[in-house]
């Protein structure tokens, strides 16, 4: 079988991939400004005008969504697997640092309230995604700087007030309005404060990786592994069903919470703030937009639960009578886990699409099947990169017999648009350079009777990326002419930890593997989030409505039903 391997396409991204992983061996800090040539000479796709003097807003728009809001008055970034590894490095978290996150990354962090940001780290995936942020970032906001010197001392907080502000400002700034309008609709009340912040410092950036040993990486998710075993101590002995997906699919479609709030989510849109809630749910009751009424409850769940949070702890209470354990994680890399017994699930509370498509479940029949069964599903919020690896491997080691390996994610595509859903059947690897060809058990019929906005694509080849950032248009075409055009961070992962699950060996590297015939069911669906020979516009741009769940609840739908179907023929 002839092939092109992707990962010789491009010299100017190994050497920046060589640059950074040779400076952060040293114990000293390494400062981002010695990355900033060789990341500007990667010509990311992501970072198409590093070299340039005028900014590139697409880039610091996706850095600014990536990293904690704190970041303007970081100085330095260090980053360890455990808290037994920052407290080696000095750095005692717990000790009056304060939590912090980012809108667009799931990633564990703490500020110390002066110069320094922590960061968990899962696998060696999160430095190629920290690095390349941190170092865009760098570059962008100096370019600002310097464009802002000559207004060094004016007030930006006023410019609320003052008529064609923006318009100068965006003159000044050398970007277009809409560029602008993004990033204020990013920093909010803070835009003047941050302008002022970026006019006033340039900034040079330190990061040091406290540990970056492959036992650390292990010794992180067995105790991620443990915090689950803790409060769910069975998962070790009943087989499981393992879904990576995201943490409300699967409890909005099983729980059937958001039915049971109807009455008092139907009173919450007649508010006058609410209107065009009102409006999308007239739209969608009259015929007049083509979506599910059941999306729609939940992203008005989710509105709701802002105005009333304690409304979040009503439903987790409610999730937990139905067999539905939430687990966060502690003392590790942030990765949410979900337990699902069964056994305890009432078939009366669950989405309808669970029973209804093109070959409907029998009420009667699932429910005898549920109450005789000792499985449980397994869900993560789906990780990044190689920590999927890590993850499998620990689950498949700790768990009882694993019945079932379900991969929901998001992807960027060279072919489809922001939407779909991709179904592989052929993955190639960056990582282990692997190429890997199984049977999905899913296909196109499966997904799209429940999507109401997009296309189900099967029989799809997907590469698996290092990073975001590192690829450029020379890479894109190689995979686009070998015909790989879903793009994304985890599904090489999972499928070299499944190689491991039935073979006698670990998974080899540079190959093409055969993983026909596992002894149990395998399934990859991706949904669309970006198309990059947009060169990033779209990436992060900001919410899609509900009409951007339809693809998530689609693909959840289907997985969910596959194993409803396997939990039937189990019980025959």
């Amino acid at each position: 079988m002839e092939r092109t391997v992707p990962s010789t396409a491009s010299e100017e991204v190994e050497l920046y991939l060589r640059t950074y992983y040779s400076l952060l061996r040293s114990t000293a800090e390494v400062q981002i400004r010695t990355l900033e040539e060789v990341h500007a000479g990667m010509n990311s796709l992501l970072h198409p005008d590093a070299r340039l003097t005028k900014p590139d807003m697409s880039a610091f728009i996706y850095s600014l969504l990536r990293l904690p809001t704190c970041m303007n008055e970081v100085q330095r970034v260090v980053l360890g697997q455990s808290e037994d590894v920052f407290i080696r490095g000095g750095h005692n978290l717990m000790a009056g640092w304060e939590p912090v996150s980012a809108t667009a990354r799931r990633r564990r962090c703490f500020f110390n309230g002066s110069d320094t940001l922590a960061c968990f780290i899962a696998s060696r995936t999160d430095i190629d995604d920290v690095i390349p942020i941190l170092t865009a970032y760098q570059i962008e906001w100096n370019k600002i700087h310097n464009l802002l010197q000559p207004h060094h001392g004016f007030d930006f907080a006023s410019l609320e007030h003052k008529a064609g502000a923006q318009q100068k400002l965006a003159q000044v700034l050398q970007i277009s309005l809409d560029d602008l309008a993004r990033l204020r609709s990013i920093w909010g009340s803070d835009f003047g404060h941050n302008l002022q912040k970026i006019s006033e410092n340039s900034r040079r950036l330190r990061v040091q990786l406290l540990s970056g040993s492959l036992s650390e990486y292990r010794r992180a998710t067995n105790i991620w592994w443990e915090n689950i075993e803790h409060v769910f101590s069975s998962v070790s002995q009943r087989p499981v069903y393992f879904i990576s997906s995201n943490t409300h699919s699967l409890a909005n479609l099983l729980s059937g919470f958001a039915e049971e709030k109807q009455p008092e989510l139907m009173e919450f849109i007649k508010r006058p703030e609410n209107a065009s809630l009102k409006a999308n749910w007239r739209e969608i009751t009259d015929g007049l937009v083509p979506t599910s009424r059941e999306n729609f409850m939940y992203y008005l769940l989710k509105k709701y639960q802002g105005v009333y949070p304690e409304c979040i702890q009503e439903q987790h209470a409610a999730e937990k009578r139905s067999g539905f354990w939430r687990i966060p994680s502690e003392h590790s890399f942030d990765l949410e886990a979900q337990v699902v017994d069964l056994n305890c699930l009432d078939v009366s509370r669950l989405d309808p699409r669970l029973l209804n498509g093109t070959k409907n479940i029998q009420a009667e029949a699932l429910q005898e099947a549920l109450a005789a069964s000792d499985a449980l599903i397994l869900n993560i919020d789906y990780p990044l990169g190689l920590a999927a690896y890590n993850i499998l491997s620990e689950v498949s080691d700790q768990s009882g017999r694993v019945l079932g390996v379900y991969v929901i994610g998001k992807s960027a595509s060279l072919n489809a648009v922001v939407g779909d859903i991709l179904i592989p059947n052929v993955v190639h690897d960056e990582h282990s350079k692997n190429t890997f060809l199984f049977s999905n058990c899913f296909v196109s019929a499966d997904v799209f009777p429940y999507l109401n906005h997009g296309a189900a694509l099967d029989n799809q080849k997907s590469v698996t990326v290092r990073g975001t950032f590192l690829q450029n248009t020379h890479y894109m075409d190689v995979f686009y002419r070998e015909g790989y055009t879903d793009i994304e961070m985890e599904a090489g992962p999972y499928l070299a930890a499944t190689y491991e699950m039935y073979r006698p060996q670990r998974h080899p590297m540079n190959e093409i593997v055969n993983l026909y015939g596992l002894p149990f069911d395998l399934g990859i669906l991706h949904y669309v989030s970006d198309t990059p020979l947009s060169k990033g516009r779209n990436l992060g741009s900001g919410s899609l409505s509900y009409y951007g769940m339809d693809s998530t609840y689609a693909a959840t739908v289907a997985a969910l039903r596959r194993i409803f179907q396997q939990e039937i023929l189990r019980s025959k």
